[in-house]
């Protein structure tokens, strides 16, 4: 892997680890505050209209998730407060989904804290390629292929 690659690797994944522990940090306290809310989603309803998130607060991080990814994101839902669903654009490079996961996961435990979570990475065309299962128990993140 050629140095260039290697550091936009690198930075790809500093660049979202740093916006997601700053902004994370900044909104927290208002966040644990929010009373979950009944997802809005019928069966009949298409992919484009899904809300991101099954409560208000998962609502807010998907919304953040995809605003902050700097087009590394092309969509992103939580649901149950532990299960975070991304669709990654066609600019990550298959070598780079388990570094932007694992960003995600650091983002996400942040928000969630004291629980098992899920990151699900999907291709652009929304097959699943990456899980990234967190324990809270052990604090380690296991990765799944599909």
């Amino acid at each position: 892997m050629g140095l260039m690659q290697q550091s936009r690797k690198f930075l790809t994944a500093l660049v979202l680890v740093l916006v997601l522990t700053i902004t994370t940090a900044c909104g927290g306290a208002t966040q644990a505050k929010t009373s979950p809310a009944l997802p809005s989603v019928s069966s009949g309803t298409s992919y484009q209209t899904l809300e991101r998130g099954s409560t208000a607060v998962g609502q807010d991080f998907g919304n953040w998730v995809v605003q902050t990814a700097k087009g590394l994101v092309k969509d992103a839902y939580v649901r149950d407060n532990n299960k975070l669903g991304v669709v990654i654009t066609p600019q990550v490079r298959p070598n780079e989904v388990q570094t932007l996961a694992k960003s995600l996961v650091q983002g996400f435990h942040k928000n969630f804290p004291n629980q098992d979570l899920s990151v699900l990475m999907y291709a652009p065309d929304k097959k699943l390629i990456l899980t990234a299962k967190y324990d809270a128990q052990s604090n380690q993140v296991n990765y799944q292929g599909a």
